[in-house]
Order: structure tokens, then C-alpha cells, then sequence
């Protein structure tokens, strides 16, 4: 968990104020209350039931809640904040008076459009965290006991608050990262630039043509959704989660990775980051032990797409000892809590991911989107070998091109149980060039011979076993 800045959150947590007065949460407005010094006297309250544990404030302690808080220098809110103090020792069961017009917020879905994606009363928490860390390093290198426990108990007390209202997030149990600015920083044009690019560099793939249309479908649909939000009309709720059916080397990790840039670009993801996962990234051997690793990865693609290879393996087992569907169940939690903060994808054999989306009667209704990824044909194999010899800066013979496209031919018409698509190419390339070394390297004209050490020879290849 990054490092959390105490001056981002503070204007972070005062633009959820803002927000929350303009959507007149809780009558907060109707009652001509600012909700934003609301806000600030809470936590100079908090800062004064920290100090109050030590019978003394300090002035550096003083004077830090007083400029970080924005107070004017004079001796009335230094009256004011001592005041604090005193009140804070007489109510130590208190919670912060703010906090309940961010959670009746978060839990009731009160921001349309919500710019905070339903954690305003996270950044008001993060934000009492880390002032009240703040705090304590005045105590530095030995906090007393007193402080260090008053500071535990008064964020528990939040954590129970924000629990009672459903809006504690139980992905990590920790405070939420700040919302990075990549997406924001781009310009409009910049973003359409890219996304023009990265539907290029998807319809460039070989073959998977039904992919590309499923792919660009779904562009279209965001689009134009997009365009009907900008003129106040109603817009569907689109699911952007998807499951990828389809053998191995098929291009499934491939369409993730542009797709998590291309949700990037269209603002559906703030980040864009792949997080690629299998059952052993998120499965462990006690229980409550998967729940914390799947919370764990689940954090780390906020903002980004989750791609969980095989997924069926996740259910396939259903034994007393097998934790895979506490795996399941606090990811299927999580894609409902934070469904407009992430995507994914989940992939793998097509009966049995078709199997895996009939184990749990959330599991399809998550996952409506399915793009099944076919078999490339030998000709499109044969395309992939030439592309990637290509990109090592390497070519066949006339004669080892025909040798080739013959050998993937016969793969091909006669499919092994591992048959593994561009895959099985890779590897049979990988084997050419290894023997095309053991050729080449003992012969004393190959030092400074371009075309001995870029050509791949018929007798450098080798079948299949």
C-alpha cells in the first residue's frame, strides 16, 4: 500500500464535502450547515482527544492542527481548538459528526454521477488515519501508550460506523490507494489518439475475427452511451465483465491487455493495468487465508482489468479442504461493491468455463458477455510463425517455409489432446532457432554473415512429437 498524503487527502476529502452540499445529503444544506468546517472541527477534535491523553498540548502540536487545518493565527481559534480538547476528553465514544453524511452517501448511491465511486466516507477515513499518524510522530521515536491507544479505538469506532452502513470495503480492510490522475491528465484528443491505435493493433491480430467484432460491439455500445449521458438521457447499465472461451494460445491473454488499455481510453478505467492471475495467485491452503489473497489481487487491479487464466479451477473442486470458492464468492462481492472501479475477465476451456459459469447462480449473470475464441486455422498459424520469425529478425529458406506450412498442416488435421495453437508455433520456432545455433555457430564464416545468421534452413526444423 502506497504511502497516503495527508494534504491530497485533506483537499480530496474537501471536495467530497463540496459534492455532498451540492447533492444536500442528509438535508446537510436544507439545514444551513457547512459540511466542510463540519469536517474540519472534527478533526481538530480528533487531533485534541489524541493530545488529551498526555494532559498537555504542545505548541508545535497546536500549531500543526491550526495551519494543517487552515485556522487563522489568532488567539480566539487557539481558544477554540484548546476548547476542543476539553470536549474531546469528556466524549472519547464519539465518531465524527462529518462522517455519517459520507457514508449515508456511499451507501445510499446519493451522488449521480458519483466522481468517488461510492469511498467519499473512505477518504474521510483515510484522511482522520493519516492526521491522526500525523499526530503521533510529534511523539516520535517513543509514542506513549495512552496516544497510541485512544488512536485505535477512535479508528475502530469509524470502521464500526462504516460497517453498520455496508460501506466498509472488504477488499483489503485498508484504506483505498488515492485516485491516480492518469486518465484525467490526457487530453480528450490524446485519449481518442490512442484508443484510434489500439483498435488497429486489435484488428492487425490473425484471424479472431468474432473477438474483434464482440470487441468492437462493445466499443460502439460504451460510445454511444456515453454520448446519451452528455445530453442528460438515460443510459444503460452495461456489464463490462466478460469470459474468454477458447484453447490454449488462442489470443485470450493478448485481447485483455489491449482491451484494459481500451477501457482505459473510453474512461470506463481510470488505470488501465493488466492483473493476470491463475487459481495458485489466488487460492490458499486455510480458511480465511483465499479471502484475504483474492482481496489482496482484487486491490491491486483497481482501476485495471483482472484476467484470471482457467478460472474454472476454482470450482472444479469441491471438497472440504478446498477454498476456491471463498475465492469466488469474495470476488463476485467485490465486482458488485466496486463494479465501476474494475473489470474482469475470467478464461479458459470452453466446456468447462461453461461449467464453471453454471457453478454459482451469480457467476453468469456477472459474466453475460462471452466472447469465445476459436481455433486458428493452419494458414493463420502459418502467418503467426512468419510474423514472429520476423520480429527476431529471421526467415526461412523457400524450401523450410514449404516444410513448415506442411508441419502445422498436419498438426493441425490432427489436433493432440495438448494441442496449444500459436502456442505450439512458438515452440516450434523456438526449436528451429535453437538448431539453426547449433548449425550455424561452429561454422568459421559466421562472424559478420547476415544472411547465414537470419536464415532458417529446412534441416532446422524439427516436427512435433
Amino acid at each position: 500500500m502506497e504511502q497516503l498524503d495527508l494534504d491530497a487527502l485533506l483537499h480530496k476529502s474537501y471536495d467530497v464535502c463540496d459534492a455532498l452540499m451540492r447533492a444536500n445529503v442528509g438535508n446537510v444544506r436544507t439545514e444551513k450547515r457547512d459540511l466542510k468546517v463540519m469536517f474540519r472541527n472534527d478533526l481538530a477534535l480528533f487531533g485534541a482527544f489524541l493530545t488529551n491523553a498526555d494532559k498537555n498540548i504542545s505548541d508545535d502540536e497546536l500549531e500543526f492542527i491550526r495551519t494543517t487545518l487552515n485556522f487563522t493565527d489568532n488567539s480566539q481559534i487557539i481558544s477554540d481548538i484548546r476548547a476542543k480538547r476539553g470536549k474531546a476528553a469528556k466524549d472519547p465514544e464519539g465518531t465524527p459528526e462529518s462522517l455519517k453524511y459520507a457514508t449515508l452517501s456511499d451507501a445510499g448511491g446519493k451522488l449521480d454521477p458519483d466522481p468517488f465511486k461510492r469511498q467519499a466516507s473512505m477518504y474521510f477515513y483515510d484522511t482522520f488515519k493519516v492526521f491522526g499518524q500525523h499526530v503521533l510522530a510529534f511523539y516520535a521515536p517513543e509514542v506513549p501508550e495512552a496516544e497510541v491507544q485512544r488512536f485505535t479505538e477512535y479508528m475502530q469506532r469509524m470502521e464500526a460506523s462504516l460497517n453498520e452502513y455496508s460501506v466498509w470495503r472488504p477488499v483489503t480492510q485498508k484504506s483505498y490507494r488515492i485516485i491516480e490522475p492518469d486518465i484525467q491528465s490526457q487530453s480528450i484528443e490524446a485519449r481518442e489518439q490512442e484508443l484510434e491505435e489500439l483498435l488497429a493493433e486489435l484488428a492487425s491480430l490473425v484471424g479472431l475475427e468474432g473477438v474483434k467484432h464482440q470487441v468492437n460491439t462493445m466499443v460502439n455500445l460504451i460510445k454511444v452511451q456515453q454520448m446519451r449521458q452528455d445530453l442528460e438521457l438515460k443510459a444503460a447499465d452495461i456489464s463490462k465483465h466478460m469470459a474468454f472461451l477458447g484453447n490454449p494460445g488462442t489470443g485470450k491473454t493478448t485481447v485483455a491487455r489491449l482491451l484494459a488499455s481500451i477501457y482505459r481510453c473510453l474512461g470506463v478505467l481510470r488505470k488501465g493495468q493488466l492483473v493476470e492471475v491463475d487459481r495458485s495467485g489466488l487460492v490458499r491452503g486455510y480458511v480465511g487465508q483465499t479471502a484475504t489473497r483474492t482481496a489482496e489481487v482484487i486491490d491491486k487491479a483497481m482501476g485495471g482489468l483482472l484476467f484470471i487464466d482457467e478460472a474454472y479451477a476454482l470450482t472444479v473442486k469441491k471438497g472440504d479442504n478446498d477454498f476456491g470458492q471463498e475465492s469466488v464468492d469474495t470476488l463476485l462481492k467485490a465486482m458488485e461493491d466496486y463494479r465501476d472501479d474494475f473489470v474482469v475477465v475470467v478464461a479458459g476451456y470452453t466446456e468447462l468455463m461453461e461449467q464453471f459459469l453454471d457453478s454459482n447462480p451469480g457467476l453468469r449473470s456477472r459474466f453475460a458477455n462471452l466472447i469465445y475464441f476459436d481455433d486458428y486455422t493452419a494458414d493463420e498459424l502459418m502467418e503467426i510463425l512468419l510474423q514472429n520469425l520476423e520480429k527476431r529478425e529471421y526467415h526461412f529458406t523457400t524450401e523450410a517455409s514449404i516444410e513448415a506450412r506442411e508441419m502445422i498442416k498436419k498438426r493441425v488435421a490432427n489436433k493432440p489432446e495438448n494441442f496449444a495453437n500459436a502456442r505450439d508455433v512458438r515452440n516450434f520456432m523456438e526449436r528451429a532457432i535453437a538448431n539453426h545455433a547449433l548449425r550455424v555457430a561452429p561454422l568459421k564464416d559466421a562472424p559478420g554473415n547476415r544472411e547465414l545468421l537470419t536464415t532458417i534452413e529446412v534441416c532446422d526444423l524439427q516436427d512435433w512429437d
